[in-house]
Formats: C-alpha cells, sequence, structure tokens
C-alpha cells in the first residue's frame, strides 16, 4: 500500500510540494531513494529524516538504516523532518588519505633535510635513534592503511566531506611538527641501546593494536549493525584497549626519541580518544544493563588503567 508522507525541513516548510509517495512496506532506503528521485542534489549519503521533536525530548527519533518503514507506524500524512548533512565522502576513503600523509610527510622531512634546514650548510649524518624513529613512524601508518581496507568494518558509509581537510591538517600538521625536531639537524639523540628497547616494545604494542582491531572487526558481520561485548586480549580488563595499546606505542616512541612535539602529539591523541574510549564505556553499559535478558556489562577501565 502507497501512503504519501510530508517532508518538511525544520522550519516546517514542505520540502518537497504535495508530499512524497512511498510503499508503507518499504525501508528507509527506499524513503532516501524516493527523496533523491524527487530532489536530485540530496543523495541518500546526505539525507537524514527524523520524527518532529515531540515535548520533553532533547532530541528528535531518527529513522534508523535497514528499518522498515513500518516498524515507525507511519500512515498516511505523517510528518518527517528532512536534514540535509551536506556533501559526503567515504571512511576508507578519509582514512587512507589521513594516514597516506604523515607516510609522505614525515619521510620527506627525513630523506631531505637540505630542502627543509635550508640554514644549516652542514647536514650530519642521520643518527640510528633518527632512522629508526623513521622505521617506526613508517610502520605504524603503513599498519593504519592496511587496516583501513582489510581490517575495519565501519557502521557508517560515510562522513561529511570537511571531516577529510579537518582530520588530515591534524594527521599531516603533527607528522610535519614532529619529523621537523626528530631529524632536525641539531637533535641530540638519546641513547641508542635504550631507544632499541623502547620502540621495539613500541612495535609490540602495535602489534596488539592491531590484535585488537581484528577482535572489533569479527563483532560485527559484514554490513551488521548493533553492539557486542567485546572479550579478550585485554577487552576483558578495558573498554577500549585498542586505544590503550595505541597510547602506549607513541608513549614510548616520545620516549625513545626524547623529543617533545612527539609527546605534544601523544597528549592531545590521547585526549581525543578518553572522550571516544568514555561515551563508548557509557553507550556498552546502557545497552547492556542486565535488564529483560540483556548481558551486564561487567565493571572495566574505560581505557588507561589504573588512572581511566
Amino acid at each position: 500500500m502507497a501512503i504519501k508522507l510530508s517532508i518538511q525541513n525544520k522550519g516546517g516548510k514542505e520540502v518537497v510540494k504535495g508530499g512524497l509517495e512511498v510503499s508503507s512496506e518499504g525501508t528507509v532506503e527506499d524513503l532516501k531513494r524516493a527523496f533523491h528521485k524527487a530532489k536530485p542534489q540530496f543523495y541518500p549519503a546526505r539525507q537524514r529524516f527524523t520524527f518532529p521533536l515531540k515535548a520533553g525530548e532533547k532530541k528528535p527519533t531518527a529513522l534508523a538504516a535497514g528499518k522498515k518503514l513500518s516498524d515507525y507506524d507511519l500512515n498516511d500524512g505523517a510528518v518527517l523532518i528532512f536534514k540535509d548533512l551536506g556533501p559526503q565522502i567515504g571512511y576508507s576513503t578519509v582514512f587512507f588519505w589521513e594516514y597516506f600523509g604523515p607516510l609522505v610527510v614525515y619521510a620527506l622531512i627525513y630523506f631531505f633535510p637540505k630542502v627543509f634546514y635550508p640554514t644549516h650548510k652542514i647536514i650530519p649524518d642521520k643518527h640510528p635513534v633518527q632512522t629508526m624513529a623513521l622505521a617506526y613512524w613508517s610502520f605504524h601508518y603503513s599498519k593504519r592503511i592496511f587496516e583501513t581496507f582489510l581490517v575495519h568494518r565501519f557502521s557508517h558509509g560515510t562522513m561529511p566531506l570537511t571531516n577529510l581537510f579537518k582530520n588530515c591538517g591534524y594527521y599531516w600538521g603533527f607528522a610535519a611538527f614532529v619529523s621537523y625536531f626528530v631529524n632536525h639537524p641539531q637533535y641530540t639523540a638519546p641513547s641508542t641501546q635504550v631507544a632499541k628497547i623502547l620502540l621495539g616494545v613500541a612495535v609490540l604494542c602495535q602489534f596488539a593494536n592491531l590484535t585488537t582491531h581484528i577482535i572489533q572487526r569479527n563483532l560485527r558481520p559484514p554490513g551488521g549493525k548493533g553492539y557486542a561485548i567485546p572479550r579478550g586480549f585485554g577487552f576483558d580488563y578495558i573498554t577500549c584497549a585498542n586505544y590503550t595499546f595505541e597510547i602506549y606505542g607513541w608513549v614510548l616512541f616520545a620516549a625513545a626519541t626524547w623529543t617533545l612535539p612527539a609527546l605534544m602529539f601523544i597528549t592531545a591523541g590521547a585526549a581525543q580518544m578518553a572522550i571516544w574510549a568514555q561515551a563508548k564505556h557509557a553507550r556498552l553499559r546502557k545497552i547492556f544493563d542486565g535488564k529483560d535478558g540483556r548481558a551486564k556489562y561487567p565493571k572495566r577501565w574505560i581505557m588507561l588503567p589504573p588512572f581511566f
């Protein structure tokens, strides 16, 4: 049976004149395709539909991907609020560029010091610590690119295009900042033997981080939705064990190179990860509350035991 929905913007103005006709047995994706046909400039990835905000609600109920329209009891004449999410870009595309950039930027400064340090007429040979730092940095971002295409499963297909510039600015900027000081002609390297040990342990942290990402990948089937309680390899004690190993690896890198920019890099990254980790921990505790047959989320550290 076909129903006609009134599609409005936040201000109450009708977006599709006369309403949008869809099948009552269709899905949210069918609704988006029908809207795209009526409004070609709004492709499905940049569409978001919600119900009008009800009294007492802080956020309106959004129509979720994969749901049938009948799941929401939509009748003829029902009102939906349309929001344009803006230009979108695929997650894997954003991740590739934000990781490929640091890989190149850091190496350029290492291999072409005369370009980046023009006031220094004499460029000394690279210290072993500088070379080991390049190897670790390159390994980390190569691993991230590998994970982007062969490990991660994204719950959302796209993100706002503006994220590409924001994320690349952060990663590329810090790559230049760290590399400039680690590879500076006047860089004073710490003990080579100590740096070897620290970076060796840091590499183990990177493999541990990869293992946690594989565990997270296997929690959700391809195209699947929803949440599960992660278990094993750190997750039995820490909600975001993947962040834990990531942070430990970069702390060791900062200690091995003994540079303030590297420490600033991981401090900024850890602060953002702490926000994500706290939100995920709260979300999992809310979902797995032990009620109505649901599992009870176990007591765990959020990210960095014993501090957080």
